[in-house]
């Protein structure tokens, strides 16, 4: 779950990083009065919304006049802002976040993440700061250090190292590595899977301070903390994820025509990973999980059934827990108010296989089956390419 730059900033702050002093606005009088109230005569106006790459996109504006806050703030409410992260259709600015400004010295990166393959803690540094952490490790991955957390916090040769990689010397070794403990903390105890600061700045007073940040909490862990949960902007996610979720669905929208629906989440990835093998795209990943029932499959066929952009349907369950007469009964429910109007290909293997065939066969729908995965996915690719040659063809005929 993403949550807000000025609120992982203020989660930061409570377990001592520095961050630079700021206020929420949701108005253009709010931001002049932010302004206002932080004082001095640099101030930044900071679109809020979950996607990076703001800066690039005149999301992040530097202002030196109370004037200037107006203005910058004038621009950027209720605008669309269009960053790499965002995808063509952007996102509505709601929330702006007036900081003072600072005067800096150096710029780094900086980032916690789970390192897989050492199923450790792992930071990702790089002198490189302020820049698009991939473009660097394409054009010089020689500034990019990877470096994983042996014990339960940063051990000084791990920071001594870290702090020798950015450059930094004399006090700043120390402050280095204060301030890796402190971001090791809040990752951990916020059981976090990103924590990302681009930049951390080197002021011209030699202090370190988090310029920005972005931080994504395993949503696995969010039982453990309902202040994060509280957090949660709906208006950021997708509706349809929104939705889905309150069926306890995991759902992904993508930007596919082949709508899924898997159990399991390795399944679903081999599922939307032969799809794409087969020359097509998956429009959603959608994991029913383990605890499924007739109401929550309902949910996820109308999901799939009323997004436009799915041109069919694949479900491919393997039943263990999962019950394949569920997933039927599922579907009978959803089309008496979401009717069937892209073709569906299904796989059901496992418990109760032939009572789900059962049930969608004497309810007389038009489902295509399929013996394996392999079969499942070229069928679903070839209805999809035939249903989007009809809408063509429907289309071209009201045309004329």
């Amino acid at each position: 779950m993403n949550i807000h730059e000025y609120q992982a900033k203020a989660m930061l702050s409570e377990f001592g990083v520095p961050v630079p002093r700021g206020v929420l606005a949701l108005s253009v009088d709010e931001a002049v009065a932010a302004s206002d109230q932080l004082g001095g005569d640099l101030w930044v106006v900071k679109a809020q919304i979950h996607a990076g790459g703001r800066g690039k996109a005149g999301g992040v504006r530097l202002c030196r006049s109370k004037r200037e806050v107006r203005i910058a703030a004038e621009a950027l409410l209720g605008s669309t802002l269009i960053t790499k992260q965002t995808g063509e259709a952007g996102k509505e600015v709601k929330r702006l976040y007036v900081e003072e400004g600072l005067n800096i010295n150096s710029e780094f990166y900086l980032s916690l993440l789970v390192d897989r393959e050492t199923e450790k803690v792992a930071f990702v540094v790089s002198p490189a700061g302020g820049m698009d952490i991939e473009e660097v490790a394409a054009s010089s991955p020689e500034k990019i250090l990877t470096l994983s957390v042996a014990g339960d916090q940063p051990s000084e040769y791990e920071c001594t190292t870290i702090a020798a990689f950015l450059g930094l010397q004399g006090p700043q070794v120390a402050a280095c590595a204060d301030l890796l403990a402190k971001l090791h903390a809040a990752f951990c105890q916020k059981d976090g899977s990103m924590l990302e600061l681009n930049p951390l700045i080197l002021t011209a007073d030699g202090d370190l301070v988090a310029l920005d940040a972005k931080f994504v909490a395993d949503s696995n862990g969010l039982y453990r903390h309902p202040e994060l949960v509280a957090l949660r902007d709906l208006d950021e996610e997708d509706p349809r994820e929104v939705e889905a979720s309150q069926f306890g669905l995991n759902y992904i929208a993508l930007d596919g025509r082949i709508g899924c629906m898997v159990n399991g989440a390795g399944l679903a990835m081999a599922t939307m990973d032969i799809i794409q093998l087969k020359g097509d795209k998956p429009a959603n990943f959608l994991d029913v999980g383990g605890g499924v029932t007739v109401d929550s499959v309902c949910e996820a066929f109308k999901l799939l059934f009323s997004d436009d952009h799915v041109k069919a349907v694949l479900v491919n369950i393997f039943g263990g827990i999962v019950r394949c007469d569920v997933i039927a009964n599922g579907l009978l429910e959803a089309i008496k108010t979401h009717p069937m109007r892209v073709p569906v290909v299904m796989r059901l293997v496992g418990t109760n296989e032939e009572e789900g065939r059962r049930l969608v066969k004497d309810a007389g729908l038009d489902v295509r089956w399929a013996t394996d995965l392999d079969q499942a996915a070229e069928f679903a690719v070839a209805a999809a390419g035939e249903q989007a040659s009809l809408s063509r063809c429907a289309i071209d005929g009201d045309m004329r």
